[in-house]
This record gives structure tokens, sequence and C-alpha cells, in this order.
């Protein structure tokens, strides 16, 4: 073997001049055949790989080309849940699977660093190695992350979010869809109208939802969806849940189930919650829809419902998730990035009927 080729001993890590000399060819036309691009044929491009790996060679130093490019090579996704928590929402799984199409496709395809800290903190958004960031799932300290952000001149996509200046925004139609959910059950004659939303505030505080809270609220999507619903049921009440999970809908439905004066139709602010006050109702001996009328928002696949399939808004989430990764490669290519927004569909499911009440027959609690 020719010394200039032999592996460095001691665990050195073998260099592109020592492939291209154990292939016979110059150090650019390694490189050239190494990134995939440029006119390399079939045959060198074999015989360089097979250097590689006579020689335990990787590939180029990731580390040296972000130093060439100025770039990490990197895209933060921050996503305010706990990742244990963040994967049981398949929501917030079918839109990082959107993004990763979107940005990691190519040669020079970009990376996703998850970040579940939006605060100054040690590995939060305002040390990590990123070039830009996504702002996903239903964030509650929008401002705090954006100002961290800016001070470090770092682009900014946020999914679902209120409108700010330079931020690019990827936006769903949460009030309009919300609006005409409730529309339905009031057509079905429902007039007792309760919510189960999501988180209003960064603690993910439980408790009965008031006019202070929706006013306080720093939780977008979920202030969104009950303005929808106040479009028609004006003062509409509910129980905010801690977060998107079938449990947090059975603890909030249990609450609103046994006041006083329950309600006769529920809108749940996703289908997760949805299933948990399903599942409230069959525990208090209630049929759906026949005592309780449960609507969702998401479209996601529910198993364990059956044979009850839920009224429900559908949402784009894979096509959300790749709408801000191509903002995100326009906003590094240094083009401006309109932002993008889309509409949910209405899916009518068979968990919708009119109150007892309206048909004559006894209600559940007189039975």
């Amino acid at each position: 073997m020719d010394d200039r080729a032999r592996p460095a001993s001691g665990g050195t890590r073998p260099n592109l001049a020592a492939v291209a000399a154990r292939a016979g060819v110059s150090a650019s036309t390694a490189s050239l055949a190494f990134s995939g691009s440029g006119p390399v044929s079939d045959a060198t491009r074999a015989k360089v790989l097979a250097a590689a790996a006579e020689l335990n060679y990787a590939g180029p130093d990731p580390r040296a080309r972000s130093l060439r490019r100025g770039r990490s090579g990197i895209i933060g996704v921050v996503i305010e849940d706990r990742l244990r928590d963040a994967f049981r929402d398949p929501i917030n799984i079918a839109m990082l699977d959107g993004l990763a199409d979107a940005t990691g496709s190519g040669r020079d395809g970009a990376s996703l660093l998850l970040l579940t800290e939006t605060g100054k903190s040690s590995g939060g958004v305002d040390t990590a190695p990123v070039d830009a960031v996504v702002l996903i799932g239903c964030s509650t300290r929008l401002s705090e992350s954006v100002e961290t952000l800016r001070h470090r001149g770092i682009p900014i996509v946020a999914i679902e979010a209120e409108h700010r200046e330079g931020v690019v925004a990827i936006d769903l139609d949460n009030r309009e869809g919300s609006r005409m959910l409730a529309t339905v059950l009031k057509d079905a004659g429902h007039e007792r109208v309760a919510m189960v939303t999501l988180p209003l505030d960064p603690a993910r505080t439980r408790g009965e939802l008031t006019a202070e809270r929706v006013t306080a609220s720093t939780g977008w999507t979920a202030a969104q969806r009950i303005l929808g619903v106040h479009d028609v049921f004006a003062g509409a009440g509910g129980w905010v849940a801690a977060g998107s999970f079938i449990e947090e809908g059975t603890a909030a439905a249990l609450e609103l189930l046994r006041s006083p004066a329950p309600p006769t139709a529920i809108i749940a602010q996703s289908d997760l919650l949805a299933v948990g006050v399903i599942r409230a109702a069959e525990e208090l001996g209630m049929l759906v829809p026949d005592d309780l009328s449960v609507v969702g928002f998401d479209g996601v696949r529910l198993d364990g419902i059956a044979p009850l399939e839920l009224t429900t808004r559908v949402q784009p989430a894979f096509e959300k998730g790749r709408a801000a990764g191509r903002a995100v490669l326009e906003l590094l290519d240094g083009q401006p990035a309109p932002g993008e927004s889309f509409t949910s569909r209405y899916f009518a499911g068979n968990t919708v009927a009119p109150p007892r009440e309206i048909l004559g027959r006894p209600t559940a609690t007189s039975i």
C-alpha cells in the first residue's frame, strides 16, 4: 500500500487526500464523488467509495463543511411538551413528518433538532446551534421564544401562532372551523354547550373556563377555537385541560357532566380530548349521542370508540409541516417567505344528535 494512502495509526481519522491517492484520482474528483454532484462517472464514484471503505473513511467531516458554509445545517424545532408527551399526539407527529420531508430532501438536507425548552436556559433556544427555528404545537410561550431568537438573529417560522413582526406564520382556520362545529350543534337544537380546551397558560393549569382566563390566555390555538364557539354560543364555558390527552378529556368531562346543569353537547378542542369525553359519558352511564353530543378537532385516527365515528374538523397536519419546512428553506436562502394558511374540512360522524328534550325523550338524569 502507498504510505500516503495508509490509514494513520492511533485512531487518527483518514482524510480525503488519502482516499483520492488510493483511488488514483484527484482530491477534487474524490470530493465530487462523495457529494453526489458534478461530472463523475459511476465507475469513478464506485472506485472512490471502494477506496474509502478500504481505508475506513466515512466521508468529509460535517463540522468542516458547516464552517465553510457558515451554517450548522440544523433547524431547531421547539415543542413545548416533554417529548414523551409530544409524541403521544398524532398531530405533532404528522407535522414533524411534513417538516422533515420538506427540509431533509436534497444533497444539503438539514437535520432537525428537537427542543423542549422555550426559555433562556441551558440547551434551550438561546444556545442551540441552529440556523433557523420552527415553533410548533400550540405554544403558550411564543413571546419569550421570539424575543430570544430575534436577539440571536435567527429566522423564525411559527405554526398556528399570533402574527408577529419577523415571524413567518403557518395558519389554520381554528376560529372558523370551531364556529362551524358550534353551528352544527346549534342547528341540532343544543343550547347547553360546553368546551374542553387545550392549555391556556404556560403552567398548563386545569380548571373552569372563565372569561378572565380567556382574556389572559397565551395559548393561541386554544383561544382562537374558543372565540369560534363564542361566535355561536356567546359566553359558553367549559373546562381547561392540561394537554391534548385522552385522560385529560375524561377528567374534564366528568367535572362538566356532574355539574347541576350538565351540558347536552361538548366541543373538545382535539380528537384525543373528545375520546376522553366519550369515555367519561360511558362511565356515567350516558349514551353518545343520545344523551350527549360530542365533537372534536383534528381528524386523527381513533381506536376504541367503535361503532362511534367522531364528528370533527380534519386538519392537514402533514401539509402544515411541509409548508413550515419550505418557509425555513426560503428564509435560509435569503428569499421572502410569505407564509401559508390552511383550511380544515368538516367530517360528519355519528356523535351529534338533537338533545333528548327536543325529541321529547327523558334525559339521562331523569331515567
